[in-house]
């Protein structure tokens, strides 16, 4: 029986450095070393792929959500345990968050920061309490970290937005912390 589902967000891309297909792969296979169920964008390129094909090759269980006009683009993944192929992004995304417990972020693009703050939005707002993780490889969150405490140093936001999210240096340290938040 499937104990946990963990959704990951992360690039479509490899990135420059790689540490980041590096932390990919050792989460992905933490997963299936876990008894995680992985839940992704469903694509076969980047770090999404990376994760994707360790999990596999690690024992876990997969399940990817694409939207049918990413299909060639991310080139789906049709081999997961579960593979869904949606119509809109939208849909995608609510797919993959009804679908787990937690949600990690490894380094991305424009779509990893859009699922982020979507998730981020929807916890401030009260709208679910499942833990979300910042896996900040070498640094790469740093920006966008600094960006979320002006945001709150501005006034726009209250202190307590950052409880709603964890930052973890690397792949151990996300194992770690999902294994504390899913007992």
């Amino acid at each position: 029986m499937l104990s946990k589902s963990v959704c990951v967000y992360c690039g479509s891309r490899p990135g420059a450095d790689p540490a980041y297909t590096k932390d990919a792969e050792a989460l992905g296979q933490a997963f299936a070393e876990e008894g995680w169920r992985l839940v992704y964008g469903a694509g076969d390129v980047g770090l999404m792929g990376s994760i994707a094909r360790s999990a596999q090759r690690h024992g876990a269980e997969t399940f990817g959500v694409i939207p049918a006009h990413l299909v060639a683009w991310e080139v789906g993944k049709a081999d997961l345990t579960k593979y869904v192929v949606t119509e809109t992004m939208h849909e995608r995304k609510k797919v993959m968050f009804m679908n787990c417990d937690a949600v990690v972020v490894l380094p991305g693009g424009a779509g990893s920061l859009d699922e982020f703050f979507e998730v981020l939005t929807w916890r401030q707002i009260g709208l679910h309490e499942k833990p979300v993780f910042l896996v900040n490889t070498n640094g790469y969150w740093d920006p966008l970290i600094a960006l979320l405490q002006h945001v709150t140093d501005s006034g726009f936001a209250a202190e307590s937005l950052h409880d709603f999210y964890t930052i973890v240096p690397d792949a151990a340290a996300a194992r770690e912390a999902l294994r504390r938040a899913l007992s």
